[in-house]
Parts: structure tokens; C-alpha cells; sequence
């Protein structure tokens, strides 16, 4: 059998110094621990693959090690540290409650609870996805979760918070995780990347992480997937190949074509991007993602929304600069449109084919080639220029005479 461990295993975070993006929780458990005040109940709730059960065992770990650091990390020597490393610890539980949510298996978990730890002061029950929990489940936790032995502390970890019950809300801390931060997973990715002997530039890092949308775990699981298929050396058009990414360039190029008006040229990377195997949606909305980069690069005060490495938010604060604000907001209003009619559209190309044609005639179209622009009325009544006086009137010869002038005449 292989010795291969996945990198989301094999990196796992061990500690609260090792754990990722998550420091204000981190900074309020490890306060609680110093101070004593450790409540009964704990929920994590937040995203896949942002450390919730990796929270929880770490703080399993820390409140049952006997010899914690002056910073509360737990020491990984004595004996509670190395049993649950080793995985045969009897004070630390994990249930997986989307494949155990009968009340027959919360019965079962309760008994359990009314023992106390042989190694350590608390016993720890970990339940992964206990939303998954069924009603009945539900009510049968629900009294020992309000009176539990002074031994046993739950951490309930959720990926919907809106399915639990107010009640066992109500009984529980609960601490919201946040989805990493494209910087953070990069960090952490180039310095796996180092310790596995990996070569990796900085673009393929922010791709795989944007792929992630803010999961670590996700993120981990790409970059293996990565290394599979390039091996030791990552090149990003490799990574975007492997992945089916659009590469950055036709954005630029895009844009290009709209600044020139080139609509042809537009139409024929449309073309390419599709004969290529590229699903039409996500063309479009690369297309807006890039505009939005655009937005942000051209306006002052907005760089650090730009999830990007340096060489590329140079690219694109020389396009940026190109366009004026108007052009960007007209065009990202047209691709955000398009993205929204694309399911409803009967000719989905058509759809998208219209609209980059339509974007290169927003702006720099030369004047041989652009069609007339459409004036609105009250625009034209005052750009005209002011018509030419009629010629006065020729008096007639005789003039008219009212009948009642006539009379007294």
C-alpha cells in the first residue's frame, strides 16, 4: 500500500498558531481556556473546509493536555496529546451526524456522556453536521445538552446554521467562521509548495485559490490535483488548462477589441474560447470578473480588493486606465445582463455574440466604422444649431379688410 497522504490531511492544523484565517476565534478560545471559563456547549458554523472540526479538536486537545505552553498550545507530549495523536484518545469523540441522525445514535452518544474521562478533565463530543440531525434526534439531545455532567463540553459543527433548532441555539456559543482570504491561502500553498519540493509562481497559486472560494481543504485538493498533473514544475497555463480556468489574457484581449471597436475580432475570440471546450456561461462571467477587476483598478482607494499577484494588477492598472468609468460600468451592466438571460435564452450563443457586439460600440469606435449614435430628443433640440430667421413676409398689395372694418368704412 502507498505511504501517500492527501495534503489536506498531511497539513492539517495542529494548533491555534497553525490555524488558518481564523485568529479572532482562536484569540477568544484560548482566553476562555486561560480564564476558566469554558461554557458547556460550543457551535462552529461557517463554510466547507474553513477549520471547523480542526477548530474543535484543537481545542479538545488544549483543554485536556496536561502540560499547555505559556501561549496555551497544547504541549504534544504528555499522555491525552499523544493518544489522540495516535488516534486512540477515550476523552475526545467524533460523531458524524449526517450518517448517524437517528435517536438510536444521540441514545447511544448520551450513555456514553455519563462516563468520565480516564486521561484528562474533559470528555469532548465533536458532531460534524448536526443539522443533518433528525427531529426526533434533535429532542433527545436537547436535555442532556441542558444539563450535561460537569465533565463533558459538545462542539456542534455546521455548515447551515439555519436548520438548527432556536432551542439548542439558545444553549450554545456560537462562533461564526469566515472564508480564507485568497492572500492567506497563497501563503499557506507556497509554503506547502517549499516543504514538498514543489516550484510554483505566484500566478497558478492565485488561480487555485480562486478556484477555492475561500475553503483551505478546497484549495488543498486542487493544488494535489495540480501537482498530479504537472508534476514538480506548476506553470499557470498548465494549471489553467488542468482546471478548465479561462486564461487571463482573453480578458485583456477582449477589452482590447472593445476599446478599438473591432467587433470581428471580438466574435472570433468568442469563437476560439468555444472551440476550445469553455462553457459559454463561464465565459461571460470571466468576462464580468474581469471588468469588476477593471472597476477596482481604476478607482482610487479600491487596490486592496484586487485578489491578484503583482504582475497581473499592473496589466491591469494600464488597461484600467485606458477606459474611462462609464465604459466599465456600461460594460459590466451588459455582461451582468447577459449573464442573467442566458438560461432563458433560446440561442444562448447568439445571446452572448449580441452582446460583445454591442460592447464595442460603447467606446474608441472609429468614426469611418461607428454606426451614427442614437440622439435623445431633448439633446438634439439643444445641440442643433439655431435655425435660419424666415425671410420677412412680402406685405400684399391689398391688404385684408375685417367686415366689420368694411361696415363702418
Amino acid at each position: 500500500m502507498s505511504d501517500y497522504i492527501v495534503s489536506a490531511r498531511k497539513y492539517r492544523p495542529d494548533s491555534f498558531e497553525t490555524l488558518l484565517g481564523q485568529d479572532n476565534i482562536a484569540k477568544t478560545l484560548k482566553n476562555s481556556i486561560l480564564r476558566g471559563q469554558l461554557a458547556h456547549a460550543y457551535l462552529f458554523c461557517g463554510p466547507r473546509g474553513v477549520g471547523k472540526t480542526s477548530t474543535a479538536r484543537i481545542f479538545a486537545k488544549t483543554i485536556n493536555c496536561a502540560n499547555p505552553s505559556p501561549d496555551l498550545e497544547p504541549c504534544g507530549e504528555c499522555e491525552s496529546c499523544k493518544s489522540f495523536a495516535e488516534g486512540r484518545s477515550y476523552c475526545i469523540h467524533e460523531l458524524d451526524a449526517a450518517s448517524n441522525n437517528g435517536v438510536e445514535d444521540i441514545k447511544a452518544l448520551m450513555d456514553k456522556v455519563q462516563i468520565p474521562p480516564q486521561v484528562g478533565r474533559y470528555s469532548v463530543y465533536i458532531i460534524d453536521e448536526v443539522h443533518m440531525l433528525s427531529q426526533s434526534a434533535f429532542n433527545a439531545f436537547l436535555k442532556t445538552l441542558e444539563e450535561p455532567p460537569a465533565h463533558a463540553i459538545f462542539i456542534l459543527a455546521t455548515t447551515e446554521k439555519h436548520k438548527i433548532l432556536p432551542t439548542i441555539l439558545s444553549r450554545c456559543q456560537t462562533y461564526d467562521f469566515n472564508r480564507i482570504s485568497v492572500g492567506d491561502m497563497v501563503r499557506n500553498l507556497r509554503s506547502i509548495a517549499a516543504k514538498e519540493g514543489i516550484t510554483v509562481d505566484d500566478e497558478s497559486l492565485h488561480v487555485i485559490a480562486r478556484q477555492a472560494d475561500g475553503a483551505m481543504r478546497d484549495a488543498l485538493t486542487i493544488f494535489d490535483q495540480t501537482v498530479a498533473f504537472c508534476g514538480t514544475e506548476i506553470r499557470c497555463e498548465d494549471v489553467m488548462r488542468n482546471l478548465n480556468v479561462l486564461d487571463y489574457e482573453y480578458g485583456f484581449n477582449l477589452v482590447d477589441r472593445f476599446l478599438a471597436g473591432d467587433h470581428a475580432g471580438a466574435l472570433l475570440l468568442f469563437d476560439e474560447v468555444l472551440s476550445k471546450g469553455f462553457n459559454a456561461l463561464h465565459f461571460i462571467s470571466a468576462l464580468s470578473s474581469h471588468l469588476r477587476d477593471l472597476v477596482v483598478s481604476r478607482t482610487a482607494g479600491l487596490e486592496a480588493l484586487l485578489d491578484l499577484p503583482e504582475s497581473l494588477k499592473e496589466r491591469y492598472r494600464e488597461q484600467a486606465s485606458r477606459c474611462s468609468l462609464q465604459f466599465l460600468y456600461s460594460a459590466l451592466e451588459a455582461t451582468t445582463q447577459c449573464e442573467a438571460g442566458f438560461k432563458a435564452s433560446t440561442n444562448q450563443r447568439l445571446h452572448i455574440e449580441f452582446t460583445l457586439m454591442k460592447l464595442c460600440f460603447l467606446q474608441g469606435v472609429p468614426a469611418a466604422a461607428a454606426p451614427a449614435p442614437a440622439v435623445i430628443p431633448s439633446e438634439a433640440k439643444e445641440s442643433a444649431a439655431p435655425a435660419p430667421a424666415p425671410a420677412p413676409a412680402t406685405a400684399p398689395s391689398t391688404p385684408p379688410v375685417i367686415p366689420s372694418e368694411a361696415k363702418e368704412s
